[in-house]
C-alpha cells in the first residue's frame, strides 16, 4: 500500500491549508498520514508537478490558491488525473463576492503580511518565552492570560500556542512547597485559567518524563501519592481564585486553547459592555 499523503498547496505560505488538513487528521487518529506542503507556488508547471505526484501516490490535495489562473489549472489537472483536490479558500472568496459585491485583492499571503497583528504575535511569543514557568513574577501583572496548574499539565505548550494567536500568556507551576507570588492576584481584568488532569494520566506522563531525563521511575515526582497531593493543593488554589478550570486529560492543545480564547473573548465583551 502506498504511503498516505495529503498535499497542501499555496501561492503563499500554506499555513491555512495545513491547519485545515491537521484538523481533519485529528478525526482519524488511527491513520498514519503524511502532510506534504508546497508553498509560494507561482507557475503552472509547479501545479502540474504536484498533481502528477499526488496521482502517483494516491494522495489528495488541499489548496489555498488565490491566483485565478492557478486555481483554474489545479481544478483542470486534478480532474484530468483523477485526483481529489479541495479548494479551501475558493468557496469563501466566491461567497464574499456574491454576497457583498466586492472583488478580492488576489494577492497571495495577505493573511501573513507584516501588519499590526503580526507585530502583536511576535510580541506575544517573546512574552511567553520570557515569562514561562513563573520565571519573572512581573509577567503576571502584564499578561492577558495566566495559566496555573501542576507540572506537566500543558502550561508551556498552551502558552506558546496562545502567543501565536497574539495573546500575552504567562504560566505558573503550582507546588505545595512554593509560596504564590503576590503579583498573581494584583492584576484586575486578566484571565486566570486553572489546568488539571486525571491522576493516572499525569502519572503516566511524569513516568515517561523521568525516563527521558534518565532518572529512576521511583522518584517522588512520579509517585501516585505526590501527584494526588499536588492536585489537591492546586484545586484549593484554583478555588481561592474562583477561576475557570479545564481538565486537559486527552484534550488536544488546540481544543484547550479554543476554550480559553472563547473565555477571553466573553470576558472582553462583558468588560466593554460595562464601560
Amino acid at each position: 500500500m502506498n504511503e498516505m499523503i495529503i498535499y497542501v498547496c499555496s501561492d503563499a505560505v500554506g499555513e491555512t491549508g495545513e491547519a485545515v488538513a491537521k484538523a481533519t487528521l485529528r478525526q482519524f487518529a488511527s491513520e498514519e498520514v503524511k502532510i506534504k506542503r508546497y508553498g509560494h507556488m507561482k507557475s503552472e508547471d509547479e501545479v502540474i508537478q504536484v498533481v502528477s505526484e499526488a496521482a502517483s501516490t494516491g494522495g489528495f490535495i488541499s489548496y489555498t490558491l488565490v491566483q485565478p489562473k492557478l486555481r483554474a489549472l489545479m481544478k483542470e489537472e486534478a480532474f484530468r488525473w483523477g485526483v481529489r483536490a479541495v479548494d479551501v479558500m475558493g468557496p469563501m472568496l466566491e461567497a464574499y463576492v456574491d454576497t457583498f459585491g466586492s472583488s478580492p485583492n488576489r494577492k497571495p499571503g495577505l493573511l501573513h503580511s507584516i501588519d499590526e497583528d503580526y507585530h502583536r504575535r511576535i510580541e506575544a511569543i517573546e512574552f511567553a518565552v520570557k515569562y514561562d514557568d513563573g520565571k519573572d513574577a512581573r509577567g503576571f501583572m502584564q499578561a492577558e492570560v495566566v495559566l496555573i496548574g501542576v507540572s506537566r499539565t500543558s502550561k508551556t505548550p498552551l502558552s506558546v500556542f496562545l502567543s501565536h494567536k497574539g495573546i500575552k500568556t504567562a504560566n505558573l507551576p503550582l507546588m505545595p512547597e512554593v509560596t504564590l507570588p503576590a503579583e498573581l492576584a494584583a492584576a484586575p481584568g486578566r484571565l486566570i485559567i486553572g489546568l488539571t488532569m486525571q491522576p493516572e494520566h499525569l502519572l503516566s506522563i511524569r513516568t515517561e518524563r523521568l525516563k527521558t531525563l534518565g532518572l529512576p521511575p521511583t522518584a517522588p515526582y512520579a509517585s501516585e501519592a505526590r501527584i494526588v497531593e499536588e492536585l489537591r493543593y492546586a484545586e484549593k488554589i484554583m478555588e481561592s481564585f474562583q477561576c475557570p478550570v479545564i481538565d486537559v486529560t486527552n484534550r488536544a492543545i488546540e481544543e484547550t486553547a479554543g476554550l480559553i480564547i472563547e473565555m477571553l473573548y466573553r470576558q472582553t465583551e462583558i468588560r466593554n459592555d460595562w464601560y
